[in-house]
């Protein structure tokens, strides 16, 4: 899946480069550019969809060994995915206009940011860190450190998305 996977992360910096003015649907826009933008923000997801159907299927029937490292990589999936599939809701203008500056938004941002970023440069992290020290890491250390991220990260930001349908603004103290 290697050419997929060079072409989709070129449809993603192409379109991504196009839909920039997702993030401001709720400045005075005319309603053309509103609906440009929208379409473009949800062909984003085509090439982000061929990505992860590649990452899952190049699992499927791989051997699969479930150390600390693939289980980071699979956790990257799963927050990521639920990351993109709050963007598909942000992506529509008017629910955009009713959950801007909300609770909603933070959720989103943090599942597409931590699951695209944090939940892979921990996994290869545990991957290299023989390699860099010399060392065994302990597998049993590492999936007790997996499992307290995965579940704090979703009980910290899971709920933000119920918190933000119901209107809770951004930045309350």
């Amino acid at each position: 899946g290697y050419k997929a996977i060079a072409a989709a992360t070129l449809g993603i910096a192409f379109i991504g480069s196009l839909v920039w003015a997702h993030h401001m649907f709720t400045v005075p826009m005319p309603f053309f550019l509103l609906v440009f933008f929208t379409l473009g923000t949800y062909l984003v997801a085509i090439p982000t969809g061929v990505k992860i159907f590649n990452w899952t299927f190049t699992m499927w029937h791989g051997a699969i060994e479930y150390r600390v490292a693939m289980m980071y990589g699979v956790g990257m999936l799963v927050t990521f995915l639920c990351g993109g599939v709050t963007g598909t809701f942000l992506a529509t203008f008017p629910v955009d206009w009713q959950l801007h500056d909300t609770y909603f938004v933070v959720a989103h941002l943090h599942y597409v940011l931590i699951g695209g970023a944090v939940f892979p440069l921990f996994g290869g992290f545990a991957y290299w860190f023989p390699k860099i020290t010399g060392r065994m890491m302990s597998e049993r250390l590492g999936r007790w450190s997996f499992w307290l991220f995965f579940v704090g990260f979703n009980v910290t930001f899971f709920p933000m998305h119920q918190l933000g349908l119901e209107g809770m603004p951004r930045r309350i103290y």
